[in-house]
């Protein structure tokens, strides 16, 4: 599924991948940046909390973007594929100058939301200039194909990663997120593995991607990002490998890059600033 073609005239709007755990209180420089990136005072925020089973996940979200300046935070109540069709939400959600999908069981999201009426509007807002952020679960479903499952641990192998259909708002990459905090540098790299035309990005906690319509890359938070550059790979063992065996991969760039530091996606440039 690639993402939706934007109109003559028009600038497709960031997408946000977080990695989990940002920080909503003391310092929520994510956040914060995302509020005032959506309009600030005049942002409209409308937040989607499928992938939590939590019933105040989104009145939270709500007050905190609201405490934050938006001029308003609605939380839309999407708990079956029914609720992801009615009018309702898809009128609320038409007014938004920004999104944000929050943490919780990604498969509730792809399952819950995948090829509805939700999903498609998403979409097809991102490419009319609405900026689509989300954390943990709601990183995760971002690009067309989502890390749905893995092994934790530093190696790739045959049986490392388990995918599931995305939204769809991102074709160039590859996300995992709570990266270093979960040991998964081993499953993004299968993955990557699999499918060697993407750039990975391990995502760690408090940290987000800030990728903008030009496919640039800018890290913004506490954390790091691990990148992974799989242009030069000029060999993987994939193919031939058996159940459980490790993967040989040559010719991989890693990068690991922290607040304000910057990626190109369609270059493969990473600079410090």
């Amino acid at each position: 599924m690639c993402a939706a073609k934007t109109a003559d005239g028009e600038q497709r709007g960031f997408v946000i991948p977080i990695g989990g755990a940002e920080e909503r209180i003391d310092d929520p420089i994510i956040l914060q940046r995302f509020t005032e990136l959506c309009g600030a005072d005049k942002a409209n925020i409308v937040i989607i909390p499928t992938a939590s089973q939590r019933e105040d996940t989104g009145s939270n979200y709500e007050t905190i973007f609201l405490d934050l300046g938006a001029k308003s935070a609605i939380s839309l109540d999407i708990n079956n594929r029914e609720d992801a069709q009615t009018e309702e939400h898809l009128k609320i959600l038409e007014k938004a100058s920004g999104i944000f999908i929050t943490g919780g069981n990604q498969l509730r999201l792809s399952t819950i939301l995948g090829g509805t009426p939700i999903a498609q509007s998403i979409r097809r807002l991102n490419a009319a200039g609405v900026h689509v952020a989300g954390t943990s679960a709601g990183a995760a479903i971002m690009p067309e194909h989502m890390i749905a499952g893995g092994a934790t641990g530093g190696l790739p192998n045959e049986q490392g990663v388990t995918f599931a259909p995305g939204l769809g708002l991102l074709n160039k990459v590859l996300v995992d997120q709570h990266f270093s905090q979960r040991n998964r540098l081993g499953r993004l790299l299968s993955a990557i593995s699999y499918n060697p035309f993407a750039s990975g990005l391990g995502i760690c906690e408090n940290t987000a991607a800030f990728i903008g319509p030009d496919g640039e890359v800018e890290v913004v938070g506490h954390g790091s990002i691990t990148v992974i550059d799989p242009s030069d790979l000029q060999h993987s063992s994939m193919a031939e490998a058996r159940t459980g065996d490790a993967i040989t991969l040559i010719g991989l760039k890693l990068h690991m890059l922290s607040n304000g530091a910057k990626y190109n996606l369609n270059t493969r440039v990473a600079s410090p600033n």
